[in-house]
């Protein structure tokens, strides 16, 4: 063979590599994490493989609408979205590809985990956060509102505040009390809280959590993190209201309290998909799980690891419930008609 024929097809090898080479070096992430202190966990993905993460940042159903949009175009390699009804509707409409990983499969536990029909989980919780209960430690004992189903209590009629009724943590949440409790006990249960309100519902978990405070309810219901988040901030506003009002993990006698989770999967069209799977195994990590828990105030998805999170070690530990998080996702459209039902906004 010539000089020159040589040349050209070293020239071509080379040319058959660069697109796979090129492939493992970005990863196109659609999250619907809005917290500033997860940029350290994407920034040291890229430094431990050099990876670079490409981000586009929405709401869980604004990043399920343009998934849908974009098809079989889409440049999507992970979907990261922050409530498990989400991530259930996002499988519901093939938006994720399965994903068998010894590594996912060892770490994060099967009831927070998508569907796995022998090719691999749809989806995997990365971290997790209580739905908790705050109360005023002036007006309310805490042995008072040691369970969900206390917020139908009628002594408490006008005095419990909470989001909309239709917010994916409550969703959630609902359906979980559907598995627990079933439909129609859990419909009865709605109605009673609905009953208890002390205004129509609005705002975000903080907001909950302030208006105990200052005195418009009684009683709330937030995600943890959202108080975690209070209890760790330099702000006297956030240090007055938590020294205001006390938190209640729900149900330690009978079946835990409720844990919403955040989770990750791979697109289907994944362009890269290697990197995406390499992706989702770093959020399994020791120290991404720790990061979850130390960043965010969320506590770990893996169990063996322990944050060192000085507001979720005041917090303590806690029995969770352990329904797999599908069910929870497969309640939501009957949950919304039971809050239709009973006029809970």
């Amino acid at each position: 063979m010539s000089l020159s024929k040589v040349f050209l097809a070293a020239t071509a090898a080379v040319a058959l590599q660069l697109p796979a080479q090129a492939q493992e070096q970005v990863l196109n992430l659609y999250s619907a994490r809005h917290y500033q202190t997860d940029e350290a966990l994407y920034s040291n993905f890229t430094k431990e493989t050099g990876i670079r993460i490409n981000r586009v940042d929405g709401d869980d159903a604004g990043i399920l609408a343009r998934l849908k949009s974009e098809g079989a175009s889409s440049p999507a390699d992970v979907i990261l979205l922050v409530d498990a009804a989400r991530l259930w509707r996002a499988e519901q409409d093939g938006l994720f590809q399965p994903v068998k990983s010894a590594t996912l499969d060892s770490r994060i536990p099967a009831n927070l985990r998508g569907k796995d029909e022998g090719q691999g989980g749809q989806w995997f919780g990365m971290s997790t956060r209580a739905r908790v209960i705050i109360y005023n430690k002036i007006k309310v004992k805490k042995e008072d509102v040691a369970t969900y189903e206390s917020l139908a209590d009628p002594k408490f009629k006008g005095k419990i505040c909470i989001r909309s009724g239709s917010h994916p943590y409550n969703l959630s949440l609902f359906g979980a009390m559907v598995e627990h409790l079933g439909a129609e006990k859990a419909e009865t249960w709605l109605k009673g809280v609905k009953d208890n309100l002390a205004r129509d519902p609005k705002g975000g978990d903080t907001d909950q959590i302030k208006a105990v405070a200052s005195g418009e309810c009684d009683v709330a219901v937030s995600n943890s993190y959202y108080f975690a988040r209070m209890m760790r901030s330099n702000n006297p506003e956030d240090r007055s209201v938590v020294e205001k009002v006390g938190v209640v993990f729900p149900n330690q006698q009978t079946w835990g309290t409720h844990v919403n989770i955040a989770g990750a999967g791979v697109a289907k069209y994944a362009p890269h998909r290697a990197a995406a799977v390499k992706f989702l195994e770093y959020l399994s990590s020791d120290s991404a799980q720790s990061y979850f828990a130390n960043g965010n105030n969320e506590w770990p998805a893996v169990p063996t690891v322990k944050p060192a999170n000085p507001a979720l070690e005041s917090l303590g530990t806690f029995k969770s419930e352990t329904i797999h998080v599908v069910a929870v996702g497969m309640n939501q459209t009957k949950v919304q008609q039971m809050l239709d039902r009973v006029g809970f906004k």
